[in-house]
C-alpha cells in the first residue's frame, strides 16, 4: 500500500529512507492477511502510516492507546510499539475472524501482552470506558457510518493534549466525487465536514495513507 495520490517513485523513495528501512513483522503480517484472506488485506495500513503512527505516539509519551478497527492487526503492530513502558491499547473489533492473525504478529514483535482485544460492537465497548479522561492516543478505522459515534464517545475520554486519529477519510479520492452516492463515501464525507464544523477541538487532514486526520479536543 501507499499513500493516496503520491507518485510510485516518490513513495518507493519515502520508504526506502526510513530508519530503520524495513520490518520484517510488518512484512510477515502483510504476506500473512494476503495469503489468508485476499483483497481484504487492503484494509491494512502501509508502513510509512505505521511508522509515523509508531513514532507520533512514542512522541506523545501514550500510555493509553484505544484503537476501533483492528483487522489482522497492522495498526495494532505499530502502535503497540509506541507505548511507553507498562502502556496499554485495547482494541475493539466486531469479530473475531481475524485475532489469530494479529495475536501471531504481536507476539512476534513481543507486544501481545500490551494489547487486549475486545469484540462486539465498537459503540457499545467504548460506551463501557470509564467516563473521565484517561487516553491520550485514539486510532479509528472502522466502518465509516460509525465516525461519528466512535468520535463523540472518544473525544471526552482524551486526557489533555490528547489526539484521535481518524483513516481514510479522503476515501481514494471518492469524497470528491459528488456522483459517488454510495453509503462510505457519503458518510466521509459528511464526517468530514461535520469535523471542520465543530468548535469544541482542532483537526487537520494528513494526505498519509488514504487520509488521516489529527483531531484534539480544545479545553
Amino acid at each position: 500500500m501507499k499513500s493516496f495520490g503520491i507518485p510510485e517513485d516518490i513513495h518507493s523513495y519515502v520508504v526506502e529512507r526510513s530508519n530503520p528501512a524495513a520490518d520484517a513483522v510488518a512484512e510477515n503480517l502483510a504476506q500473512a492477511s494476503r495469503d489468508r484472506f485476499g483483497d481484504r488485506a487492503g484494509m491494512n495500513i502501509g508502513d510509512d502510516q505505521g511508522r509515523f503512527m509508531e513514532m507520533f505516539a512514542a512522541a506523545m509519551g501514550a500510555t493509553t492507546i484505544v484503537e476501533v478497527g483492528t483487522f489482522t492487526g497492522m495498526s495494532a503492530l505499530w502502535l503497540a510499539r509506541g507505548l511507553t513502558p507498562g502502556g496499554r491499547m485495547i482494541c475493539f473489533d466486531l469479530v473475531d475472524t481475524y485475532a489469530e492473525t494479529a495475536t501471531e504478529a504481536w507476539q512476534a514483535a513481543g507486544v501481545a501482552d500490551r494489547i487486549e482485544m475486545r469484540f462486539g460492537p465498537a459503540a457499545e465497548g467504548l460506551a463501557l470506558l470509564p467516563d473521565e479522561p484517561h487516553i491520550d492516543l485514539a486510532f479509528v478505522d472502522a466502518d465509516k457510518t460509525g465516525y461519528r459515534s466512535y468520535l463523540d464517545l472518544l473525544l471526552p475520554r482524551l486526557r489533555d493534549n490528547g489526539v484521535v486519529l481518524v483513516d481514510n477519510v479522503l476515501w481514494s479520492g471518492r469524497v470528491l466525487d459528488t456522483a459517488d452516492d454510495s453509503t462510505d463515501t457519503v458518510a466521509l464525507r459528511e464526517f468530514n465536514d461535520h469535523v471542520a464544523r465543530r468548535g469544541d477541538c482542532d483537526a487537520v487532514i494528513l494526505t498519509i495513507g488514504d487520509g488521516l486526520t489529527m483531531i484534539r479536543p480544545r479545553r
